[in-house]
């Protein structure tokens, strides 16, 4: 059988041959580090502190306890648009990542982030786990701010442009850009990671941001057995159930280790110590979902409203307060901006609003203001898709459902029809939103080649542009051979001669061509994404488009 490049090569290393840092900014002793934790597919109600009759979850109840805390905030019901919108400060339909796929998952190059406020400040800037916004230069946390980076690739461990055969366990993930192997549980890697970091910016004398998001507790699921085993004897909890819960208990762990170790080390006090997580929950909703409805994914309250804690001794945050006023991810720079007394941004447009004065003061006087947030996972963005238009009260569903989220926060009565008032104020409301974010939808995320920063450049089928079925976006799909069809939207930096090498398997591997793979030995938990056997195609040639010219065609060897 004949198979055609685009319908059977997953894999493809782009080999390229072509023939003022900035002046940093002193920063005093006294300026605040700041830990950032965030959690990948762990709903609110993921946590015993919220009313969970299973889950044991002592450190982060711990945390809730001695933090202030956003109660009603929202983030994106899915996992890169909070990350985009995190990171960006921006809406994130605006900031351009709007799909976890599909060439979609990649920031706008000219959107600042985070990570690159803080290192302007003078700060030393980590990342540790899930990025999920880019794996190819200039999208790369690398390439956005962080200076220190351990960090598994594609959405999640095992996915297809992550280094091959990851799973979970005794991995290699990209240390500032090139593969190192690590031993151990990831989420214990990536929080030892941190601590390093850490440590060595503390012997220094140097302010840090330290950015730890963990791929846990996000499918799929695997975990050391001592951490979900005890779940399994309870009624209703199955293996996947109590995997989940086993991966958040490892997270639970880690963090309260973390904090021990700063307490210890004199660094607790004047460190904000931030948890929060991505999306609402992915596996814990048939058992407790503290009387929201659905879950990641649903522009209903259970896909977006999610955990945040702040602790920070040093400025009074260590005592438990609630901030019930509606707020979004797109607040966290600004409100960290302000309590870091970090120098503003000019010319740069930021959607969210420093929270500081609620944080100060929950009573404090704050206009009602509109949020909205929704789940595209499109090429291209549709109007009112999986939308929630929300106040303080009120949410408006796909711009047709209403719900009083203050009186039915399970959101089980549409009242549209007895309030069109509202409706038509929330209708105006998004429409504007709608008409501001839309100008960025004609911009492109193009993947950069010919940059001594990342050559070669690993491009993978994970980032093909399509209007089709998704592409094989993990290694599960590339073993067993699945088909489709896509385009990389390429910039090429420099003239020059480019060296292009098309791989069914990746480089790491070792495999040839046309050979099946054995399924690698499995590991605690259910099935990863590459514990299957890898089947042989029958590749004979390969053909290369470029917009504007010939097709490219050659027949391969046995050999290639």
């Amino acid at each position: 059988m004949r198979y055609g490049f685009l319908l059977s090569v997953v894999s493809i290393l782009l080999g390229i041959s072509c023939s003022e840092e900035g002046a940093e900014v002193s920063r005093l002793p006294s300026s605040p580090n700041v830990v950032f934790i965030i959690t990948d597919d762990q709903g609110y109600a993921d946590l015993g502190s919220h009313g969970h009759p299973l889950l044991k979850t002592p450190e982060l109840d711990k945390l809730h306890a001695e933090s202030v805390r956003l109660t009603d905030f929202h983030v994106s019901p899915t996992c890169t648009p909070t990350r985009g919108a995190l990171m960006s400060g921006q809406w994130t339909n605006r900031a351009g990542s709007w799909h976890t796929i599909m060439g979609r998952s990649m920031m706008f190059q000219d959107k600042t982030t985070l990570a690159q406020v803080f290192a302007d400040n003078g700060y030393a800037t980590g990342m540790f786990g899930k990025w999920h916004l880019g794996d190819n230069y200039p999208y790369r946390p690398e390439d956005r701010g962080f200076q220190e980076v351990v960090r598994h690739a594609g959405g999640g461990i095992g996915q297809t442009p992550d280094f091959w055969d990851n799973n979970y366990f005794d991995d290699t993930y990209f240390h500032n850009g090139e593969p190192r192997p690590f031993s151990g549980y990831c989420t214990d890697v990536f929080f030892s990671e941190a601590k390093r970091f850490i440590q060595l910016q503390a012997s220094e004398g140097k302010p840090f941001f330290a950015y730890i998001s963990t791929n846990a507790p996000h499918g799929p699921f695997l975990c050391p057995e001592k951490y979900w085993q005890p779940y399994l004897e309870h009624e209703g909890v199955d293996e996947r159930l109590a995997i989940f819960f086993g991966m958040i208990a490892n997270i639970d762990e880690n963090v309260g280790a973390l904090r021990s170790w700063l307490a210890e080390e004199g660094l607790a006090e004047n460190t904000i110590f931030i948890f929060m997580t991505d999306n609402g929950t992915a596996s814990g909703a048939q058992y407790y979902n503290a009387g929201m409805r659905a879950g990641k994914g649903s522009a209903y309250d259970g896909g977006h409203r999610v955990p945040f804690f702040l602790h920070w001794p040093a400025d009074g945050f260590n005592k438990p307060i609630d901030v019930d006023r509606i707020t979004a991810h797109v607040d966290i720079l600004p409100t960290l901006m302000e309590l870091c007394e970090l120098t503003p941004l000019e010319g740069y447009l930021l959607d969210g609003k420093s929270l500081v004065p609620l944080l100060r003061d929950p009573a404090a006087n704050w206009p009602e203001r509109v949020i909205i947030t929704d789940s595209q996972r499109v090429r291209d963005p549709i109007k009112w898709k999986d939308s929630s238009t929300m106040t303080d009260r009120w949410r408006l569903i796909n711009g047709k459902q209403l719900y009083d989220i203050q009186t039915d926060p399970g959101q089980k009565s549409d009242i549209a029809a007895d309030h069109p008032e509202v409706v038509q104020r929330l209708t105006a409301a998004y429409d504007t939103w709608w008409q501001d974010v839309s100008q960025a939808f004609d911009q492109d995320t193009r993947l950069h080649v010919g940059n001594d920063a990342e050559n070669p450049a690993v491009l993978t089928c994970h980032d093909w542009l399509t209007d089709g079925s998704s592409p094989p976006w993990h290694q599960g799909m590339v073993r067993r051979g699945q088909r489709g069809t896509g385009e990389w939207s390429l910039t090429f930096e420099q003239a020059g001669t480019y060296r292009i090498s098309l791989r069914r398997w990746p480089r790491e591997s070792g495999l040839a061509l046309r050979i099946s793979v054995a399924a690698p030995a499995p590991v605690p938990g259910l099935k990863a994404y590459g514990e299957e056997e890898g089947m042989a195609l029958d590749i004979i040639s390969a053909s290369i488009r470029i917009t504007g010219l010939e097709v490219s065609e050659k027949i391969l060897s046995d050999a290639q």
